[in-house]
C-alpha cells in the first residue's frame, strides 16, 4: 500500500512543536539568548504561494491567476486519523476572450498547499463565480517559481484537459506547470514543517510502504 508517511511525519511536527513549544519557554527562560542573524530573521516561517500574473496566449486571450496560500499540508484532512495541517488561503483565476466580451471568473479559499524547492500545489474550493456549475467545485494549481521577474515562472491547473464544473479533483493535486507568464510574478517559499526527530528534509523511503 502506498501511503505518504513522509507528510505525515511532517505535519505530526506541527503539533509536536506545540507540545515542545511549552517545554523550550521553561527552559530558555534561564538560558541566555543566542544573537539572531539577519539572514534568520528574513527567512520565511512557513511555505507560502503568493503573486499574481497573466499568462501568455498568442491569440490574446486573458487568463490571469493570483494567489494568497500559506501553510503546508491539508487544515481539514480526509485520511480519518491524520494530523491536520495549516494550509490557508485565497485564490482567483479568469479567463476572457481577447476582446473581454466572454469568459468567467472564479475565486475560493484554499484547502492544501504543498511546497518543494521553488514549485507549489495548492487546491481550493470555488465560493464565488460566474461559471455555472463552478461553486462548489475543488479546483488545483501548480506554480513554478522561476525567480527573477516572473518571465520564468510557469502555471499548471487541473481543469487543463476536463471542465471544472464536471471534475472531482482531490486534494492536493494539479497538473504540470506548463502555462508562461507573460506579465506579473509568482513567489513560492518552501519551508518544511519539522518531525519530532529534527529533521525538516530527511525523506527515508519517501514514504512508500508494503
Amino acid at each position: 500500500m502506498l501511503r505518504s508517511t513522509t507528510l505525515r511525519t511532517s505535519v505530526v511536527g506541527i503539533a509536536a512543536l506545540a507540545v515542545i513549544g511549552g517545554l523550550a519557554v521553561s527552559a530558555s527562560a534561564s538560558a541566555p539568548s543566542a544573537p539572531v542573524s539577519d539572514e534568520a530573521r528574513k527567512a520565511p516561517k512557513e511555505s507560502s504561494l503568493t503573486g499574481s500574473a497573466k499568462m501568455f496566449r498568442a491569440d490574446g486571450q486573458q487568463v490571469r491567476f493570483a494567489f494568497d496560500a500559506h501553510g503546508f499540508a491539508p487544515a481539514e484532512p480526509d485520511e480519518p486519523g491524520a494530523p491536520a495541517g495549516t494550509s490557508r488561503g485565497t485564490f482567483r483565476l479568469s479567463h476572457y476572450t481577447a476582446d473581454g466580451t466572454h469568459g468567467a471568473y472564479a475565486e475560493g479559499r484554499i484547502d492544501c498547499l504543498l511546497t518543494g524547492g521553488p514549485v507549489a500545489t495548492a487546491t481550493g474550493v470555488i465560493t464565488g463565480s460566474d461559471l455555472p456549475g463552478a461553486i462548489g467545485k475543488r479546483v488545483g494549481f501548480t506554480v513554478y517559481d522561476g525567480k527573477g521577474d516572473g518571465k520564468k515562472d510557469r502555471v499548471g491547473y487541473s481543469w487543463a484537459v476536463g471542465s471544472i464544473p464536471t471534475m472531482d479533483v482531490p486534494k492536493c493535486l494539479s497538473a504540470a506547470p506548463y502555462e508562461t507568464v507573460e506579465s506579473g510574478d509568482f513567489k513560492v517559499e518552501h519551508v518544511l514543517p519539522p518531525n519530532p526527530a529534527g529533521n525538516s528534509e530527511k525523506t527515508g523511503n519517501a514514504g512508500i510502504e508494503e
